[in-house]
């Protein structure tokens, strides 16, 4: 335990701190949006799609998260128009860009000049490189959030729940869809260097499935998840460096027994209630 502690004294383990706090908050606050729109099939294909911008990046010379998060985005907005059209399906649109991506991310990663040693880091996620770049950008996508959420809850809310209803309330629905998908996709960017792409769809819902067990309240499942998340990424570094793994999986697993635990704990008291 006190060798743990002592981890606290060197720059790069602060540095994962609070990158998972900051990547906790935004993801607390879209995943929620995800998982209350059904959109987890979709935030999974524009994860795998944004590896087309990481290997764009590594064969241009250029930033590769810089690259992700414009091919993420474009492809966001391609899976959202396409999948609103009469003659595709949306899951054939995921599927589209989904494979498109991970083909052309393959594809340059394999042309880049050189050895690419950050390709396995973009892939199952590594917590102890967050720079302070990173952390800049995660700082700057929550406080972008938090205002755009604390500014158009309603709508949000509305459009989460029930798009239909919202079109009535003469809502600019497809506008807000649009944003919340460039936000997904900025996100899920963001948290590249945590957990990876392999990974990173696991860190926008899970906290916010458990959030869910013991609240239906949109606002409550946001507050509640972003903890839960943090709690995942101390646990998940605790478990990295206790057992030697990979820390994005020791992330993602920490969260996996949080919510297993949770549904647990949660059946127990309905069952206490019904035989009370």
């Amino acid at each position: 335990m006190s060798d743990f502690l002592a981890l606290f004294q060197f720059e790069f383990f602060r540095h994962a701190l609070l990158g998972g706090l900051l990547a906790s908050i935004a993801c607390g606050i879209i995943g929620t949006y995800i998982v209350t729109r059904r959109l987890v099939f979709i935030s999974g294909g524009i994860t795998h799609a944004s590896f087309g911008g990481i290997g764009i990046g590594l064969y241009t010379g250029l930033s590769p998260l810089l690259t992700a998060a414009i091919f993420s985005v474009l492809s966001a907005f391609g899976i959202e128009w396409l999948g609103k059209r009469n003659d595709m399906r949306e899951d054939s649109a995921i599927a589209v860009f989904w494979t498109f991506g991970m083909a052309v991310g393959i594809i340059f990663s394999f042309l880049a000049p050189g050895f690419t040693p950050d390709l396995s880091s973009f892939l199952f996620g590594n917590i102890l490189t967050i720079t302070p770049t990173d952390i800049y950008l995660l700082a700057a996508l929550n406080i972008v959030l938090i205002a755009f959420f604390t500014l158009f809850l309603r709508p949000i809310v509305a459009i989460a729940f029930d798009r239909e209803f919202a079109k009535s309330q003469r809502m600019p629905v497809v506008l807000f869809e649009y944003l919340l998908m460039m936000f997904i996709a900025l996100s899920i960017v963001a948290c590249l260097r945590m957990v990876g792409i392999v990974l990173a769809i696991s860190l926008l819902t899970i906290p916010q499935m458990t959030a869910n067990l013991f609240t239906f309240n949109f606002k409550r499942i946001i507050l509640l998840s972003i903890p839960i998340g943090f709690l995942s990424c101390i646990g998940g570094l605790f478990l990295s460096y206790f057992l030697q793994v990979p820390s994005g999986a020791s992330i993602i697993f920490i969260s996996i027994l949080i919510y297993a635990s949770s549904k647990l704990l949660v059946v127990c008291r309905s069952r206490k209630k019904k035989v009370s």
